[in-house]
This record gives structure tokens, C-alpha cells and sequence, in this order.
């Protein structure tokens, strides 16, 4: 059976994902690690044209924002009063405004710069120069925020995420402190690399739909965002099986971003990373430690 899992830096926690279970583990200003697991949604057998390929990157994504938001709900009310716990719809809330930022940065600020920098008529050279901008717009971004101490912290997460999920995945079991350690802090599914594959994906698609009044603009880049995630998803699945050269050769830039966005972790994080990955094995026969 696969081997394979997944996971996601939270507010001084890691959340790990298996088959079938998901697990949030935080350590609180006490020192203790909570954590909060429940089972994942798997679309029922009449719905199976949910896990073709491409659709299932799609759907996929979707559903990953969801249990990503729980993560994160969780991990931030472990640090707020009873009076400042986070509901329902403050979390829909704030989800939505985080979606409007997006929209807004990625997508209705580079198509709006172009339509002012660009001197050329061909469409195709102005699609191509948005999808370029929007690509140099994600790495400034990145470079911004790496710069906050509260999101340096989520990096160092993010590390001691991969190198369990590197340890549990390639030198075997049980796991032990003094081999985890060493390993990378750099992994080819990590969602970083997932995202640079989603502009690169965007600037090719988008290049052949010329150049349109800037709502059918905005609106075709949001019309076809399932399917770009569902093709940078497919690319992510097989980068992080495949061992051809020429895979490793171009994943390497999701590799090389993922510099940013992960730190070297001390052993206490890698403990937290830890936890959660022990919640998912009680719990999926093929996630053993």
C-alpha cells in the first residue's frame, strides 16, 4: 500500500494526512501537544468521475482549503481566550477575504499592470507577459512574508513537517530524533512547489486565449482555475513518485522555492510533527511506526 502522506505548517503545530484521517497537533504556551483528528471525505462510488484524473486535482484542491482552514482554526484557538475563539462564520469570513486578496493580487493586479505596460498588440506576447508578471508578483509576495517572525515560525513547521514525512517515507521505521534531524527540509509534493507550478501552468494555458476587455479577463482566469489545478496537481503526483533525471531537473525550482518557505526546525517542532503523524497511524493500517 502507498506510503505516501501529506501535510501543512499551522500556527506552532503540523497537521498530517493520510488515506483516510487527518491529524492537527499544536503545542500550546504550556508546553503540552493537543491535537484534533477526524476522518477525510472520500466521494462515494457513484461519483467516481471525482477521482479522474485532472478532476481529482480540482476537487482535491477544494477540499484541501477546507480541512486546511480546520488546521488552522484549530491551532489559532489553542492561543485565544474563550471570548476569542473563532466560529463558523468568522472562519467564512475571513476565508472569503483571504480569496478576494488572492483574486486581487494574482489575478486583477497583473492583468491591470500589463494592460499599461504593454506596448505590443500581439495577444499572445500580452497574455504572456501577465502570466510572467504574475509569477514575479508570488515571488515577491513570498520574499515579503518570509520576513515576519510570526510566518518565520510556520516556516520552521513546514521543515520539521517534511523531514518526518521524509523520514516516514524513505529510511523506514521506527522513527527516531537523531535520524530525522538531518534530512531535508525541501520535499517535491510540498505545496509551495504546487503553487509555482500553478502560475507556470496558468502563463501556458492563458497564453492562447488572447487578449479580451479585462472582465472577460479576469473572468476566463477564474473560470479555468479547476482546471489548471487539476493539471499542476497531476504534474505534482508524478514529480514525487518519478526518479527520471529529467523530472528531478524541472521540479527543481519548486525545490529551490521551497527555500523560502521552510526554516530548520529545533527537535521540539519535529516532536509536533511527530505527534501527528502517530495520530493517523493508530488509525490507517498503512501508516505504521
Amino acid at each position: 500500500m502507498s506510503r505516501q502522506i501529506g501535510g501543512q505548517a499551522v500556527m506552532e503545530g503540523v497537521m498530517m494526512r493520510g488515506q483516510s484521517w487527518v491529524a492537527t497537533a499544536v503545542r500550546r504556551e504550556d508546553g503540552n501537544i493537543v491535537t484534533d483528528v477526524h476522518r477525510l471525505w472520500s466521494p462515494p462510488n457513484h461519483l467516481s468521475f471525482l477521482r479522474w484524473p485532472v478532476v481529482r486535482g480540482a476537487v482535491g484542491l477544494v477540499y484541501s482549503l477546507i480541512v486546511g482552514i480546520r488546521a488552522l482554526s484549530f491551532s489559532a484557538n489553542q492561543f485565544a481566550g474563550e471570548e476569542e475563539q473563532l466560529s463558523t462564520k468568522e472562519l467564512v469570513l475571513t476565508f472569503g477575504a483571504a480569496m478576494l486578496f488572492a483574486v486581487g493580487l494574482f489575478i486583477l493586479l497583473p492583468t491591470t499592470l500589463m494592460r499599461w505596460l504593454g506596448k505590443s498588440g500581439n495577444p499572445f506576447l500580452l497574455s504572456l507577459g501577465e502570466g510572467l508578471l504574475r509569477l514575479v508578483i508570488f515571488f515577491i509576495y513570498i520574499v515579503c512574508i518570509s520576513f515576519m517572525k510570526d510566518i518565520q515560525r510556520i516556516f520552521e513547521y513546514h521543515g520539521a513537517e517534511h523531514k518526518v514525512v521524509h523520514a516516514f517515507e524513505n529510511k523506514g521505521l521506527p522513527l527516531e530524533m537523531a535520524d530525522i534531524t538531518p534530512l531535508s527540509t525541501l520535499h517535491p509534493r510540498c505545496g509551495t512547489s504546487f503553487l509555482l507550478y500553478v502560475m507556470v501552468v496558468s502563463i501556458l494555458l492563458f497564453s492562447f486565449l488572447g487578449w479580451p476587455g479585462i472582465f472577460l479577463r479576469v473572468l476566463s482566469r477564474l473560470l479555468l482555475a479547476p482546471l489548471v489545478a487539476g493539471l499542476s496537481y497531476e504534474w505534482l503526483r508524478f514529480a514525487g513518485r518519478s526518479n527520471s533525471r529529467l523530472v528531478r531537473l524541472f521540479s527543481r525550482p519548486g525545490l529551490w522555492l521551497q527555500k523560502l518557505t521552510t526554516r530548520e526546525p529545533d527537535e521540539s517542532q519535529i516532536e509536533v510533527a511527530l505527534a501527528a503523524l502517530q495520530e493517523v497511524a493508530l488509525r490507517e493500517p498503512e501508516v505504521r511506526i
